[in-house]
């Protein structure tokens, strides 16, 4: 069955880890009618962790999409990892929803992952709500939650539902807006009845400040309520709507997903009040970078972007994709705008978690996926034939954390860099590609466990044995001092032989700056047409150092003088001269080494911040700010050397007990001496050795 985009409603499930979220997506499935019988994680049959891995570490890896209809209403639910190891699926569920619900655990409040979460709805203008869990805890208590939301969010968030008794007392909830109770019913599904008496006064009080958040979602509303003091259902109803579009109030859920609590007055929010696709936009990036918002418009001719990309054992490639105008069609032809080619659109379908249901068309607003396409890759627009708009990519972080990797078997080499290309093509934040300076293939993806659980899938499906080790830094090398030098090349073979004479001065430039040629011959001593060989023999010796072979930087090249013969010189002879010529230069220069420094900002709760300073000061790091970013959560910026860096996504989770976070990139390069610069060289020397030896 397809559904007009006035029908459609799309939620994200986001939070810290172990809040519950494929618990409640997975009870909510169940509330919903869609699954006669709902499972446990630890189980392994949940329709939200149905993947081997995930099944197997009792964790979500991946985002898994599926749907309830509920008062006339399609809700596309998207449950979400909660490990930052896999930030890339939750953003693509935030960019396919309008409305994202932050799982809070009612024992210990707002945690770190939660807080980033937030930051980056903050940053989409994403209506939000919170859905307060594990409310039969003896720990559990909905008010204190609540207030903490509101101290690290510095929001109010307005309860849509309250619970009735906590921990060991917890019977249910009630629905504040339609003035219901819902009971605990052991393992059956929640029933409705009237609010008991000892609850009516909070219940009273909570409607009244609901009713507060619907008179700020409308002027007139807002006049109504100062004058009167009240909304009727109706206008109430209409209020909520409207100021849950415009992100004016944050809603809050309670409740208890293991004993089926909590989750129908929920279904009704969404279906009733929820942001509708028409109240949300998405970006169009034009010829030139300017970007355009783009509204999700039914009447508007097909533009719609593919967010994620799988592969099923059955099904083959999947294509995930958000409908953002007109219609998609099974069994016609649109075009990839990215690609520039059309792409034949076969099959189209909805899901519950891994199970397909075929559909013949999806609306804007609706999610769904488009199986065997020839074209489609994640990011990539579909459009109608001739179709103009090119939607932004996702916006998702650079991975920190990277490994060299290799197949144990040479045989197996081709076919490890196949399934590693596909990984990165099914997971946007991994990172597939061959260094050649440094000779290997690294991997990059934003932890440890994302990378390990990839390797692990290729290991046990495909058999390859990966060997994994440190990556090699790209260090430079570069010169301190002015200095000179001259090389003649003279070989005679018997015929023609070769002659040049090139005489260099070298100088030290301002770092960053690379490399400048300057051709200051007078008088035809070297003639004009062998000035570009000389230079590609400077940029040969530039290559690779004389300290350990790493390139040359920053490094001003003069060319004062030289000598040639009317019939045995040539440029080849003169690029011999001159790459000669500039290796003897720079050994009389003062060479050194050069690291590459990169810029660091770690997010970490405020009682892990002296460790984690202590730790980049152990680590060469040069502290250059810290500040709180609110809840509880400190910033800290530092510039650290890479090799420092190397397995930071391991210290810092074992510093933090897995709560901090980081992001990093290339700043400069700064000299190395003394025993550090030793080492490098070292290292380098032997790697050198062992790679002429293969």
């Amino acid at each position: 069955m397809s559904y007009t985009t006035d029908l459609i409603k799309n939620v994200s499930i986001a939070g810290h880890g172990g809040t519950g979220k494929t618990t409640l997506f997975e009870r909510l499935l169940f509330a919903g009618g869609v699954i006669p019988r709902a499972e446990t994680v630890e189980s392994g049959k949940t329709v939200g962790d149905s993947s081997p891995e995930e099944i197997e570490r009792k964790i979500s890896i991946h985002a898994a999409l599926a749907h309830i209809e509920r008062n006339g209403k399609k809700i596309n639910l998207l449950d979400t990892p909660g490990s930052s190891d896999f930030i890339g699926d939750v953003i693509l569920s935030f960019r396919a929803s309008e409305f994202a619900v932050l799982t809070v655990d009612g024992r210990t409040g707002v945690q770190i992952e939660t807080i980033k979460l937030w930051r980056n709805l903050e940053g989409r203008e994403k209506p939000r709500g919170v859905f307060v869990t594990k409310l039969d805890d003896e720990r559990g208590n909905y008010q204190n939650a609540l207030d903490d939301v509101r101290e690290k969010f510095k929001i109010a968030p307005v309860p849509v539902t309250i619970p009735m008794g906590n921990g060991a007392s917890y019977q249910g909830v009630i629905d504040v807006l339609n003035e219901k109770a819902y009971f605990v019913q052991g393992d059956a599904p929640e029933t409705a009845g009237a609010v008991p008496a000892e609850y009516a006064a909070a219940a009273a009080a909570a409607r009244e400040r609901l009713i507060e958040a619907a008179a700020e979602g409308d002027d007139s509303l807002m006049e109504k309520y100062i004058d009167k003091g009240s909304l009727d259902a109706e206008e109430m109803h209409r209020g909520l709507i409207e100021a849950l579009a415009e992100h004016k109030f944050v809603p809050a859920f309670a409740g208890v997903a293991l004993k089926n609590s909590g989750l129908i007055p929920f279904l009704d929010f969404i279906a009733d009040i929820g942001p509708n696709p028409r109240t949300a936009r998405d970006v169009s990036l034009e010829e030139g970078g300017t970007q355009t918002d783009i509204p999700i418009d039914p009447d508007k001719p097909l533009a719609a972007l593919v967010i994620k990309t799988s592969y099923d054992q059955f099904s083959g490639k999947l294509s995930w994709i958000k409908v953002i105008r007109g219609k998609l069609t099974a069994e016609t032809e649109a075009q990839n705008v990215s690609e520039n080619k059309k792409e034949r659109i076969g099959k189209i379908y909805t899901c519950q978690g891994k199970k397909l249901e075929e559909v013949r068309e999806l609306y804007a607003g609706d999610v769904g996926i488009i199986s065997k396409s020839a074209t489609l890759k994640t990011n990539d627009t579909l459009s109608d034939i001739g179709g103009g708009v090119n939607f932004v990519h996702l916006r998702l972080p650079e991975p920190v954390h990277s490994v060299a990797v290799n197949a144990a078997a040479k045989k197996d080499d081709d076919k490890l860099g196949e399934f590693l290309v596909r990984a990165a093509e099914e997971d946007k934040t991994f990172r597939y590609q061959y260094n050649t300076e440094t000779k290997e293939t690294v991997i990059s993806g934003m932890g440890e466990l994302q990378v390990n659980i990839i390797l692990d899938k290729i290991k046990q499906n495909q058999k390859i044995e990966v060997e994994t080790h440190v990556p090699h830094v790209a260090y430079r090398e570069t010169i301190t001092k002015k200095a000179g030098a001259e090389y003649t090349h003279k070989k005679q073979t018997g015929g023609h032989g070769q002659y040049g004479k090139v005489l260099l001065e070298i100088a030290p430039l301002p770092r960053g700056e690379n490399y400048q040629f300057i051709n200051a011959i007078f008088g035809g001593a070297i003639p004009k047409n062998y000035i570009p060989g000389v230079e590609k023999g400077v940029l040969e010796g530039m290559a690779a150092g004389t300290m350990a072979g790493y390139p040359v930087v920053d490094v001003e090249v003069k060319v004062v003088d030289g000598k040639y013969h009317p019939v045995d010189s040539s440029e080849l002879a003169f690029k011999l001269a001159a790459r000669n010529a500039f290796r003897e230069a720079m050994r009389q220069a003062s060479p050194t080494l050069l690291e590459p420094i990169m810029n660091l900002t770690v997010f970490v709760e405020d009682k892990y911040l002296g460790d984690v300073m202590s730790d980049l000061s152990g680590k060469r790091g040069k502290i250059q700010g810290q500040a709180s970013v609110g809840g509880g959560i400190e910033e800290i910026k530092a510039q650290v050397p890479q090799a420092e860096l190397l397995r930071y996504s391991i210290d810092l989770r074992s510093i933090t007990s897995g709560t901090g976070s980081f992001s990093v990139e290339f700043d400069h390069y700064a000299p190395i001496s003394g025993k550090i610069a030793e080492e490098v060289i070292k290292t380098a020397q032997a790697f050198r050795v062992q790679e002429a030896e293969e």
